[in-house]
C-alpha cells in the first residue's frame, strides 16, 4: 500500500519513560518527510505540553487532546469541546467526592485546588509544567479534556453516571475526561477528509488504551512492543519496543522506509 500519511502518538510511542525521543526515531521521522509521507502527531496531550517535542521533529500538524483539537500545519481545523452541561456536572459529582480536577483548554490548563499530591504526581510524570489555579476556569473557555484524579477503585462513582462524558485511565491516580463521542480516530478522519486522503493511505502508532480507536480506524494499525495488552487486539501488526528501535522497525514493516 502506498501509505500518504502517519499517525504517532506520543507517550511510549515517540517518547519512552523518560520523555526522551530515541535517536532512530528522530532519523526516522526525517526520513518519512524526506519519502513524502506525512508525520502527524496524534496524542492525548493538550498541544502545549509537546511544542518542544514537535519542533524537533519539525511536525506542525497534530490531533491532539484526545481528537478534541486538532492542526494542520499550524491552522485549527477541527474543535470539539466538552459540552459546558458535562463539565458542570462533573464538577458537581468530583466535588461530592472530594477529588481534584485539571481543565484542559486549547492553550492553558487550570487545576481546581491548589494543592493535590495527586495531580502533581500525575502532571510531573509527563514532564511538563504544574497547572495554574483556577476552579472557575472551565466556565471562562472551552475544554477539550479533564484529568481526573481518582484511584481505580472510585472509578464506578463516574463511570455512566454522565452519559456524554468517557474515561480513560492513563496515571494509576488519573483519567482523561473527554466527549463519549471523542476519540483520536475521530480526529484523524476529520484531517484525512480535509487532505482527501481515505483511512487505507493512512498508519498509525500507538501503545496506550487511548490509541485503540485509532488504530482499528487506518489503514496499518502498529502497536509499540511496550503497548497495553489490551491495546494488541486492535493492532494490525506489533512492533518492538520504543527503546529498541519500534518506530523505525514498525515503518519497515509498512514499506515506508
Amino acid at each position: 500500500m502506498d501509505y500518504k500519511i502517519a499517525f504517532f502518538d506520543i507517550d511510549g510511542t515517540l517518547v519512552n519513560d523518560e520523555k526522551k525521543i530515541p535517536q532512530d526515531t528522530i532519523e526516522a521521522i526525517a526520513e518519512v518527510r524526506r519519502r513524502g509521507v506525512e508525520p502527524v502527531i496524534a496524542t492525548g496531550r493538550a498541544p502545549y505540553f509537546f511544542e518542544r517535542l514537535a519542533q524537533q521533529l519539525a511536525i506542525d500538524s497534530y490531533v491532539s487532546l484526545n481528537g478534541g483539537y486538532v492542526v494542520y500545519q499550524g491552522k485549527p481545523i477541527y474543535q470539539h469541546p466538552i459540552p459546558r452541561a458535562d463539565v458542570e456536572a462533573l464538577v458537581k459529582l468530583s466535588t461530592e467526592h472530594c477529588h481534584s480536577l485539571v481543565f484542559e483548554g486549547s492553550s492553558a490548563f487550570y487545576a481546581n485546588s491548589e494543592i493535590d499530591p495527586s495531580v502533581q504526581t500525575s502532571v510531573q510524570s509527563l514532564k511538563v509544567d504544574l497547572p495554574g489555579y483556577d476552579p472557575d476556569y472551565w466556565t471562562k473557555e472551552d475544554i477539550y479534556q479533564i484529568f481526573l484524579h481518582c484511584e481505580e477503585t472510585d472509578e464506578h462513582l463516574y463511570q455512566e453516571h454522565i452519559p456524554g462524558l468517557r474515561y480513560i485511565r492513563w496515571h494509576k491516580s488519573a483519567m482523561d475526561v473527554l466527549p463519549a463521542d471523542s476519540s483520536k480516530a475521530i480526529g484523524i478522519n476529520a484531517m484525512l477528509r480535509l487532505l482527501d486522503l481515505s483511512p487505507k493511505e493512512s498508519i498509525a502508532f500507538g501503545d496506550g488504551l487511548n490509541d485503540k480507536e485509532m488504530l482499528a480506524a487506518v489503514g496499518l494499525g502498529i502497536a509499540m512492543g511496550n503497548a497495553h495488552q489490551d491495546l494488541i487486539p486492535y493492532a494490525n501488526y506489533v512492533t518492538t519496543h520504543v527503546d529498541h528501535g519500534g518506530i523505525l522497525n514498525g515503518l519497515k514493516y509498512a514499506q515506508i522506509l
